[in-house]
């Protein structure tokens, strides 16, 4: 089942994913925008692995990236100079293939495209109250993710994990009350809650590594506008 989110272009291209924190360890970064596609990484892009004709990678497995953790948004945007953008996890097969990947080897967590739509353009939706059911997409492609709270259409389990810093089903929120920061990504954590490899709601401030994969409307972008290039 394939359902587009329709969301203000505002947000989309803006950070929203960074709205206002108020600690001070958690500064925020004011004016982030994603970043445009730079042809000649697009041109020599990681191709390590790949599901249904797309190009994917970790981030750990490239040399120049190996020790790079980033953020949510920055995470997007490293993808994204290379036209591809975080790897969204829409079927059980591309699931289990990512875990997969993790499991292998042994990646602590990684960021995916998940994000929670609680931005401008967001409010006023019932299709998508309540937010922590309903609220999540992947925004690489707009595509809403199935309610949290039950097995997905097509899937055998449910990919989110039963537990978390609450004890409880995730996504939870839960560091909203510790410090007011918001849990509005969707990271995948290898084993932390002593869970398995599962799904969890995270703030998106926190640093990790990331599995990109081919965007196809960046790569159609710089194959317009670069006549000749090869992708």
């Amino acid at each position: 089942m394939k359902v587009t989110l329709a969301i203000a272009t505002f947000c989309v291209v803006m950070a929203c994913s960074h709205a206002a924190r108020t600690t001070t360890t958690t500064a925020t970064k004011p004016g982030r925008f994603l970043s445009l596609p730079v042809p000649a990484k697009c041109a020599s892009r990681p191709k390590e692995f790949s599901y249904r004709g797309k190009n994917m990678f970790l981030t750990t497995h490239v040399p120049a990236l190996a020790n790079k953790k980033v953020d949510w948004l920055d995470g997007r945007n490293l993808c994204r100079e290379y036209c591809m953008d975080l790897v969204a996890l829409e079927t059980q097969e591309k699931n289990n293939l990512i875990f997969r990947v993790i499991q292998q080897n042994d990646v602590p967590y990684i960021w995916t495209a998940g994000r929670i739509c609680d931005f401008a353009g967001c409010e006023n939706r019932p299709d998508l109250e309540p937010k922590t059911v309903y609220g999540w997409f992947w925004s690489a492609t707009r595509e809403k993710i199935q309610a949290t709270n039950r097995i997905p259409q097509g899937w055998g389990y449910n990919p989110w994990s039963q537990t978390g810093h609450k004890k409880r089903p995730q996504p939870d929120n839960a560091e909203y009350d510790i410090n007011q920061t918001k849990e509005q990504c969707l990271s995948v954590l290898n084993n932390v809650y002593n869970d398995g490899i599962a799904w969890h709601d995270v703030a998106c401030y926190h640093e990790k590594p990331v599995i990109c994969e081919d965007n196809e409307e960046l790569l159609r972008y710089v194959a317009a506008t670069n006549p000749g290039i090869r992708l």
